[in-house]
């Protein structure tokens, strides 16, 4: 399990980073905002930890970037205001927990493993645009014409693409979420021409575009 843990207090920093690392996560720790949010635009994570008030960027901004490009990580929010109204605002961004500062070390980690849990139950398996399926379970696409399995890159390519209608991604946040960086966009390119093939293959009314180093998903007529 991967986590991303943004805290500008080094010391602290080091001290979470330690617990959760012996508890079996793999932590990857940034200083400030900014980082958080460009390391998220690259790779994917199963959690994501954030202070609010970091340099750079505050953490509830970072939360709701994820949101913009229709990142479902769960994000807990650590915080030393006391005000109910920050905290909501940091809900209202797209946090889905908080924990105020102090804490224990003990709750941090239940906090953690819980919002990972509940994700992971919740998480939707069926995806659904024009007229085209994926079962994320079972990797398979289906529209009018019947349905094939696909790769699970493949499966994790298109479905950026039917969890939010109307998105887009650069070829950047696609290497980072799909093939954690490792990829080159003529690459990219191939898995679209791929992916687009076989949505002819079922006569899907769908197709996979990209403009100005953008790709998004149109609707197809008929």
């Amino acid at each position: 399990m991967k986590i991303l843990y943004a805290e500008d207090e080094m010391g602290l920093s080091m001290a979470v980073s330690e617990v959760l690392k012996m508890e079996g996560f793999e932590v990857t720790a940034v200083m400030d905002g900014l980082a958080a949010d460009e390391i998220l635009q690259k790779e994917h994570f199963d959690m994501v930890v954030l202070d609010i008030m970091m340099p750079g960027m505050e953490g509830t901004q970072v939360a709701q970037n994820m949101r913009k490009r229709s990142d479902y990580t769960p994000v807990l929010l650590l915080t030393a205001k006391a005000e109910t109204e920050d905290r909501i605002e940091g809900l209202n961004m797209g946090a889905d927990d908080y924990l105020a500062k102090p804490f224990a070390m003990g709750e941090l980690v239940a906090r953690v493993k819980a919002m990972i849990r509940r994700n992971r139950e919740y998480q939707q398996t069926v995806l659904n645009l024009a007229n085209v399926t994926l079962d994320l379970e079972s990797n398979e696409l289906s529209a009018k014409s019947g349905s094939l399995i696909l790769s699970v890159k493949e499966a994790k390519f298109l479905a950026l693409f039917l969890e939010k209608e109307d998105i887009s991604y650069s070829v950047e946040e696609i290497a980072g979420q799909v093939f954690q960086g490792e990829v080159s966009a003529e690459e990219i390119s191939l898995y679209m021409a791929y992916l687009n093939n076989k949505l002819v293959q079922i006569h899907g009314n769908l197709q996979l575009m990209m403009e100005d180093g953008k790709i998004s998903a149109e609707k197809k007529e008929g």
